[in-house]
């Protein structure tokens, strides 16, 4: 069960993405439960192991990343896909992890 404060982060990041990527509604629904679904993930991780620094977590995150996309090939298209990537990779970059 995830934290007001984290349901509020999905729906923020639901949100600029939807307008970014001009998601649908059935999209949007789709991300969000995906979203949520990374979440719950990282408030695990946080939960299993609360001496981790950031940077673990986000190694701990790598691992999760590759099922977190095929989840979402099967509902963008490749344009939004496309646009998708770039948006991590600038995250990505921002967090200072490749």
């Amino acid at each position: 069960m995830l934290s007001p404060e984290a349901k509020q982060a999905v729906a923020a990041e639901v949100k600029r993405f939807a307008a970014d990527l001009q998601l649908s509604d059935a999209q949007k629904e789709q991300l969000h439960t995906a979203l949520e679904h990374g979440r719950e993930r990282l408030e695990e991780i946080r939960k299993e192991h609360p001496d981790l620094t950031k940077a673990d977590v986000i190694e701990k995150l790598k691992s999760v990343r590759g099922a977190a996309r095929e989840r979402l090939v099967k509902f963008l298209t490749p344009e939004q896909l496309k646009k998708w990537d770039a948006e991590v990779a600038k995250a990505k970059g921002f967090l200072g992890v490749g």
